[in-house]
């Protein structure tokens, strides 16, 4: 007689397949879980790392801003000390110009002309006189301009005085000093560099 089996091995074999489906998709499930969660604590670490590494450089570069702002003001101080330094060398230069200036227009003034007045204003001098000639002038404006002192002799005016008796004609020129700073210039210079 023919075997039957009257078992339900269809669903026994479905349940089966289900059981081994199941067992295989929670195997799946597991190992991308633990692969997700390894590049995540990888990607974590790297992000981390990077942080990490930020917040150095931010650090540096906050040091070095600190840095630069000192050296900023370590340059206004120096470039001030240097304006004060030139105000006194000037000044140093600028010592003896009285005597200086007195000695060249001694060597300077040709006979026949006579100083009456001599007043200075910054860095020009103006000379107040009397000449006997224009040519006596002409030849102590080309000494001035010669002089390595002196420069840019101007006169302002020349008057005969017709009164006198030897026909004396008064002057009156400005000459400036070489090299001499104006006296209000070196002040603001001083003002300058103690700001």
């Amino acid at each position: 007689m023919a075997y039957i089996n009257l078992l339900p091995w269809r669903e026994e074999a479905l349940k089966e397949k289900q059981k081994e489906f199941y067992t295989l998709l929670t195997a799946v499930s597991l190992v991308v879980f633990a692969l997700v969660f390894a590049v995540n604590l990888y990607f974590q670490a790297r992000i981390d790392g990077q942080v990490t590494r930020n917040q150095f450089l931010k650090n540096e570069i906050q040091i070095l801003d600190i840095q630069i702002a000192e050296i900023k003001t370590l340059n206004d101080k120096k470039a001030a000390l240097q304006k004060r330094i030139d105000v006194v060398e000037q000044l140093q230069r600028s010592r003896n110009v009285g005597t200086q200036v007195l000695d060249e227009i001694a060597k300077i003034i040709p006979n026949g002309i006579y100083i009456t007045e001599l007043s200075k204003q910054g860095n020009s001098i103006e000379i107040t006189g009397k000449s006997e000639s224009n040519n006596h002038l002409a030849n102590m404006i080309r000494a001035i301009e010669l002089s390595d002192l002196f420069t840019d002799a101007t006169p302002e005016s020349i008057t005969a005085d017709d009164g006198s008796p030897k026909l004396l004609s008064s002057f009156k020129m400005k000459v400036r000093i070489q090299g001499l700073m104006n006296d209000t210039e070196l002040a603001k210079q001083a003002q300058g560099g103690g700001k």
